[in-house]
C-alpha cells in the first residue's frame, strides 16, 4: 500500500506530483560504453540508444562501480560502494540495515508510483515479491516480454509521478554464447568469417600487464573459456556480441515508441547505462571482473525534460553506481540517507558545460571471489588512469588515457612516471580513508610505499 503523503495546504498534492519529474531508468547488463553506433562504432547498429543520445546528455567518462552485476547493481540501488556494505559477490544477500533504505523505498515513500521489470541481482536474480524494496514487479529475469511489461505500466498512465525501471539481461547472453550454450534471450545467425568484425586494435596482453589477470584467467576455465580461442574465434565472438547488443536496442525501441507515443518527454527524466562492460577480445579478455576499460567504462546518457542540452557529450566522471541514488533524489527531491557519499550529476547535466568542475576523479573497486580472491582498484583521473592490484608482478598500472585508451603502454614501470604514479597512489588512499570497508583496512598492506 502507498503512503498518505500530506502535502502543503496551498498546492493540491496531485499538483506538486505533476511537478516532479517521471524517471525512467534503463539498464543493460554487460556492454560496453563504446558498444553503440552513437559512440563512434562501425560495428553494431543501436537506432534507439542513438535515439537517447541524440535526445540527451552523454558521458564519456561513466564507470561502474565494480565490475560485476550483483555488486554493481546493488550500488545502484543502495548507494554504497559494494565493499563498504560487503555486497561484492553476486548472490550476496543485502544487509537487513539498508533493506529498508534503498532507492525505490525512498521514492515509494515520497510519493513515486515505482515498478520494476528484469534483471534484480542486487540481492537475487529477479525481485523476490509482487511488491519488493518499494518497486512492483512487473516482470521477471528475462527479456521476452520485458519490454511489453513496461510498455503496459505506461498505459496505465499513472497520476502520481513514476520511477519506472527496465532492466535487460542482454548482451549478457555473451557468457553462455562463450560457453557454446544456446543464447537464453535472444537468437541471431552467425555470418561466414569475413563478415564478422577484426580483431580490436588492443588485441594483444601489454608486455606489462598485470600478472593477477593471467592466474586468473588460468584458475577459471568456466568463466574464461577464451583461453583456447583462436583470433577467428575471438572474431566470432566479437560479432555475437554486437548482434546482442542490437536484439536488446530493438526492444529498448519499444518502451521509447511509448514514451513518444504519451508524449512523455516533457517531463520525464531518462537514464541509460549498464551495470558493466566486457572485454570484446580487448587483450583477448572476455567478460569482467578485470579492470581493462572496456569492463569498466560503461553507456551513460541522461535525457533532460524537453530535450534540454540535446546531442551534447560530457567529458565529466560519473560512478554509475554510487551517483544514482543521489541523482534520482535530486530530480525527486527526496533526501539522500545518511552514509552515502555519491555525488548527483543533475546539475552537470542540466548545465551542460564540458568545463563544469565535478568529481576530480572516480574509483572502481573489483573482487575476483570465484577464482583467487584477487581485489583490484581503479583510479580515473582527466588524464590518466591508475590500476593496482593486490597481488602479483606488474601490479601497479598507469595509462595515459589521451594517447592510449587502449591501455597497451603500462607507464608504471618508467621512472620519469613515478611522480604521476605517487599522485594517484595518495588518491587512492584518499578514497580508500572516505570509503572504509573489510578489503580496506588494510590499505597499508595494499598501496606500495612511495
Amino acid at each position: 500500500m502507498k503512503p498518505f503523503i500530506i502535502y502543503s495546504l496551498f498546492a493540491p498534492a496531485a499538483l506538486m506530483a505533476q511537478e516532479r519529474p517521471n524517471i525512467l531508468y534503463i539498464m543493460t547488463d554487460q556492454q560496453t560504453a563504446t558498444a553503440m553506433s552513437c559512440a563512434g562504432n562501425e560495428e553494431v547498429h543501436t537506432p534507439n540508444m542513438d535515439r537517447l543520445a541524440q535526445r540527451g546528455v552523454r558521458f564519456s567518462n561513466a564507470y561502474c562501480s565494480m565490475p560485476l552485476s550483483g555488486p554493481s547493481r546493488s550500488s545502484m540501488f543502495t548507494g554504497y560502494t559494494p565493499g563498504q556494505v560487503g555486497l561484492t559477490e553476486n548472490g550476496t544477500p543485502m544487509p537487513d540495515s539498508i533493506r529498508t533504505r534503498t532507492l525505490g523505498t525512498l521514492l515509494e515513500e515520497s510519493g513515486y508510483e515505482c515498478a520494476y521489470a528484469g534483471k534484480w541481482h542486487a540481492h537475487t536474480n529477479s525481485l523476490p515479491a509482487k511488491e519488493a524494496f518499494g518497486f512492483e514487479n512487473l516482470h521477471g529475469h528475462n527479456d521476452f516480454g520485458l519490454a511489453e511489461a513496461c510498455v503496459e505500466f505506461l498505459q496505465r498512465r499513472p497520476r502520481q509521478p513514476f520511477f519506472l525501471v527496465a532492466s535487460f539481461d542482454n548482451p549478457h547472453n555473451i557468457c553462455e554464447y562463450a560457453r557454446h550454450q544456446n543464447p537464453p534471450y535472444a537468437s541471431f545467425e552467425e555470418p561466414a568469417l569475413e563478415d564478422c568484425p577484426g580483431l580490436p586494435a588492443n588485441f594483444a596482453v601489454n608486455p606489462y600487464d598485470a600478472d593477477a589477470l593471467a592466474f586468473e584467467r588460468r584458475q577459471n576455465h568456466r568463466l574464461y573459456p577464451t583461453v583456447t580461442f583462436t583470433p577467428d574465434d575471438w572474431r566470432r565472438y566479437r560479432n555475437a556480441y554486437y548482434r546482442l547488443i542490437e536484439a536488446v536496442d530493438k526492444e529498448i525501441g519499444k518502451i521509447l515508441d511509448e514514451v513518444d507515443k504519451q508524449g512523455l518527454w516533457e517531463n520525464t527524466v531518462v537514464i541509460f547505462t549498464s551495470d558493466h562492460g566486457d572485454g570484446c577480445g580487448a587483450h583477448q579478455w572476455n567478460q569482467k571482473t578485470a579492470l581493462y576499460e572496456e569492463v569498466v567504462n560503461v553507456p551513460f546518457i541522461v535525457c533532460l525534460p524537453s530535450g534540454k542540452n540535446a546531442g551534447k557529450v560530457l567529458p565529466q566522471f560519473i560512478n554509475n553506481g554510487e551517483d544514482l541514488m543521489p541523482s534520482v533524489c535530486d530530480w525527486a527531491e527526496v533526501e539522500v540517507p545518511s552514509g552515502r557519499q555519491g555525488v548527483s550529476f543533475r546539475e552537470v547535466a542540466e548545465e551542460g558545460d564540458t568545463a563544469k568542475a565535478h568529481r576530480p576523479y572516480v574509483v572502481t573497486e573489483t573482487f575476483f571471489g570465484e577464482t583467487a580472491g584477487t581485489l583490484g582498484w581503479m583510479v580515473r583521473t582527466p588524464y590518466y588512469k591508475y590500476v593496482l592490484y593486490d597481488t602479483g608482478k606488474n601490479r601497479e598500472q598507469l595509462y595515459d588515457m589521451r594517447t592510449d585508451r587502449g591501455e597497451m603502454r603500462n607507464l608504471a614501470v618508467e621512472e620519469k612516471y613515478s611522480t604521476i604514479v605517487r599522485e594517484h597512489r595518495a588518491l587512492l588512499d584518499e578514497w580508500m580513508r572516505c570509503h572504509p570497508s573489510a578489503a580496506t583496512h588494510f590499505k597499508e598492506k595494499y598501496i606500495p610505499k612511495d
